[in-house]
């Protein structure tokens, strides 16, 4: 089998140990009308460390047979949705907790300031 590449969508995930449904959709033109038409096909993909969640946009190749019907070995994680919300959550956090730092002044750092003159 010639080396394939595909790039493709997770759909379904940890229903099965290692292993992911990544959707691949392409465009074919109809035979006659020449207009483009979307197909989709599905595949099961090893995924060795289960980090693969619904969602994710990734690039998966062909190997040898791994099971009865996985004939696919994920390569790279293009885009993940989950991960991408995880990470804006945290910077959230993290600039509130330093914005409230910031406006959270003791009592007593105040009365210096303003026995000293300073605003």
């Amino acid at each position: 089998m010639p080396p394939m590449a595909f790039r493709g969508l997770v759909t379904k995930v940890g229903f099965m140990n290692k292993t992911a449904t990544v959707t691949v959709t392409r465009l074919v033109a109809h035979k006659i009308t020449r207009k483009r038409i979307e197909r989709t096909k599905k595949y099961l993909t090893h995924d060795p460390e289960n980090k693969l969640q619904k969602d994710d946009t990734v690039i998966i190749r062909n190997c040898p047979p791994i099971s009865a019907k996985k004939r696919f070995k994920l390569e790279t994680i293009i885009s993940s949705p989950e991960t991408e919300r995880a990470r804006m959550r945290a910077r959230r956090t993290t600039e509130q907790a330093k914005v409230t730092s910031a406006t959270n002044v003791s009592p007593t750092s105040a009365l210096q300031a303003l026995l000293s003159g300073q605003p």
